[in-house]
């Protein structure tokens, strides 16, 4: 199956683009990266902290039905523009890589369809690589396909 994420990796840099193309209004791309209950359900995760603001934080955690932490990220909302941007940390906890910087830009390709264009920088061309290496491109299509098939559903 076609990965619909594109993730750009260009040799000698510490960082990635990734584009992708929704069946989704603008306004409900950008909201499923808003609303802490939509994000819930497309990223399979716990919102313990999602404040949509400059200065704000963020913090998601994942379990298992035995209570045991598999998963938990952090990070601080350095610009948040409705409808246009989110710049934003992300790291994750105990798991060995640095912070990164996140900026997505949302844009309109049309009424029905918009576009999400991920920058992400990292401290270290290596610290990329080491990225890479897990399966990232495969993990974010799927979170990706998830978010349209759950934000579809609110259309």
């Amino acid at each position: 199956m076609e990965q619909k994420t594109k993730v750009h990796a260009e040799d000698g840099r510490s960082d990635l683009l990734i584009t992708r193309e929704f069946d989704l209004p603008l306004e409900l791309l950008f909201k499923a990266y808003q609303d802490p209950e939509i994000v819930e359900q497309w990223m399979g995760t716990k919102v313990l902290k999602l404040e949509n603001k400059k200065h704000g934080s963020w913090q998601f955690q994942t379990s298992d039905d035995k209570g045991n932490i598999l998963f938990s990220a952090n990070g601080t909302v350095h610009e948040f523009v409705e409808n246009k941007r989110i710049v934003r940390t992300f790291e994750m906890d105990n798991a060995g890589f640095e912070v990164q910087l996140e900026f997505l830009e949302f844009e309109a390709v049309n009424e029905d369809t918009s576009r999400l264009n991920m920058h992400i920088v990292y401290r270290s061309n290596a610290h990329r690589d080491e990225m890479l290496k897990l399966p990232f491109a495969y993990g974010i299509n799927m979170a990706h396909d998830q978010l349209q098939k759950v934000v579809s559903q609110l259309k």
